[in-house]
């Protein structure tokens, strides 16, 4: 018996919206999930665009205007993939119009744009779903499990940091991610992921006193050639207190030299310990006090016993990859927006992100500790 189809509009057709095109495809494959999801509606900056990229990833239609998907009657969730500055207009048509809504991250450029978002859908009674893909690893999923359940005894500290080095070159050029009015700076951009990353594993954060530098302060346009002014952050650090207790440290950096995919983190608790790096995301460390014979951390190979892994693999330590977390996210959006029980982050969580972040930047611009 044919399952009923979920109908999916898509905005944007760069590289989050390649990767949720065939995250939604593989969901559909990969879990066994009450409705088919249909790749229909695909919206870019112009008719071409749109066109190309429905041939490309499997699209029925394709538009170039993004007001043609959340007014269409035929689709059942929108989702959003497109250049930060877009998120807050077209996830308000989008809930105006009724339609769930899968937005990617950060929720919106300004905070007032961020609450705006929540509250509409809140109001609206609405399911949401947010890009957080790197919270939907089975390997953070078992994090989550040891410290809930007190494994690792009362959190005493969290050290987090988001490592790349896109932008370590000063001949990078200046692109979206330098403009303030898109969100830009390491902040924004990568810090949001281990701010994410860092509340849901060990809680609140209440308070913070963060520092952001610019490092390279003029990068040359990418399209005029002539060198700009760039007035964004190239990293960011804080100093964090939760609400739980903890203290901790986040740091984001897409100028360290060396690092592709450097989200990374260690919890400290009164009985044990963890130890995580994306770069390694298939392995989880683990460390129990008390026994002396093992005196440090224990590897743990993801395996089809931890969470959606199974779903890939029947076999441990063959590893699944970044598209398989986006195809969990994507299951989470979908149970979101079916109204059943669901991982996902929505606009609330992402909003609480936001709100970090922006404590963060004004803890540098007065020099004193935030509350979060």
């Amino acid at each position: 018996m044919s399952k009923p189809a979920l109908r999916i509009g898509l905005v944007g057709s760069g590289f989050m919206g390649r990767a949720h095109a065939m995250a939604f495809t593989a969901a559909g494959r990969t879990f066994d999930l009450p409705v088919e999801p249909v790749l229909d509606l695909i919206a870019d900056r112009s008719d071409a665009v749109a066109a190309q990229a429905a041939a490309t990833l499997g699209f029925a239609r394709s538009t170039g205007d993004w007001r043609d998907v959340v007014n269409d009657r035929a689709i059942d969730l929108v989702a959003i993939a497109t250049p930060n500055l877009l998120h807050a207009p077209i996830a308000l048509a989008a809930i105006a119009a009724g339609k769930p809504v899968y937005c990617e991250k950060p929720l919106a450029t300004t905070l007032a744009e961020a609450r705006s978002m929540t509250e509409a859908a809140e109001a609206a009674k609405l399911p949401t779903a947010v890009g957080f893909t790197y919270l939907y690893n089975p390997m953070i999923a078992l994090a989550r499990e040891i410290v809930q359940s007190g494994e690792i005894g009362a959190v005493t500290a969290f050290r987090g940091i988001h490592a790349e080095d896109f932008m370590a070159s000063a001949e990078a050029p200046y692109n979206w991610r330098c403009e303030p009015d898109q969100a830009g700076g390491a902040l924004a951009d990568i810090g949001s992921h281990i701010i994410a990353m860092a509340r849901h594993l060990v809680g609140e954060i209440a308070a913070v006193s963060g520092r952001l530098d610019t490092v390279h302060r003029e990068r040359r346009d990418a399209i005029s050639g002539a060198m700009r002014a760039v007035t964004i952050d190239d990293q960011m650090d804080a100093l964090v207190r939760f609400a739980g207790g903890a203290s901790g440290t986040l740091s984001a950096s897409w100028i360290a030299s060396g690092r592709k995919m450097g989200l990374a983190f260690e919890i400290s608790g009164t009985k044990g310990g963890l130890s995580f790096t994306q770069e390694r995301f298939n392995e989880l460390r683990l460390y129990r006090a008390g026994d002396k014979r093992l005196g440090g951390f224990t590897t743990i190979e993801a395996g089809p016993e931890h969470g959606d892994y199974g779903a890939f693999c029947p076999a441990g330590g063959h590893q699944i990859g970044y598209n398989d977390l986006k195809t969990i996210e994507v299951k989470a959006a979908l149970d979101a927006a079916l109204g059943r029980p669901s991982a996902a982050k929505d606009f609330r969580e992402a909003l609480r992100v936001d709100e970090v972040a922006d404590a963060i930047r004004r803890s540098s611009r007065e020099g004193r500790w935030m509350d979060a």
